[in-house]
């Protein structure tokens, strides 16, 4: 069985996001969570969050519990940039790019591996 739960249109980079998904793909889910709780980055708190998530829809869906799951695949990819304007010395203008991006949290039974 597996659970999936996707955040999309995050306003952080995917580069950003996956510096921590590296660190807890294929973890069980409470190791993962211990992991999330404590890195010092913001995007742990958006991982865990969707981790969370993810395990809620397979207590809700198949009624397991969070000791049997395993962080099957996790990814984060690019979503829309916004062009933002940053103006400059003598009337000029520079671009800022604006990054956005899609996770998504797959977590399954340990046992159906």
């Amino acid at each position: 069985m597996e659970a999936k739960a996707r955040q999309t249109d995050i306003k952080m980079t995917a580069r950003k996001l996956r510096r921590v998904i590296n660190e807890v793909r294929g973890k069980a889910v409470k190791e993962a969570r211990t992991m999330l709780r404590f890195m010092p980055y913001f995007a742990a708190k958006v991982v865990e969050k969707n981790l969370v998530a993810a395990v809620a829809n397979a207590r809700e869906k198949y009624g397991v519990d969070e000791d049997s799951l395993r962080i099957s695949e996790i990814y984060a990819d690019e979503s829309a940039t916004y062009k933002r304007g940053k103006p400059r010395a003598q009337g000029r203008i520079y671009r800022r790019l604006k990054r956005t991006s899609h996770l998504t949290v797959v977590v399954s039974d340990s046992v159906s591996k």
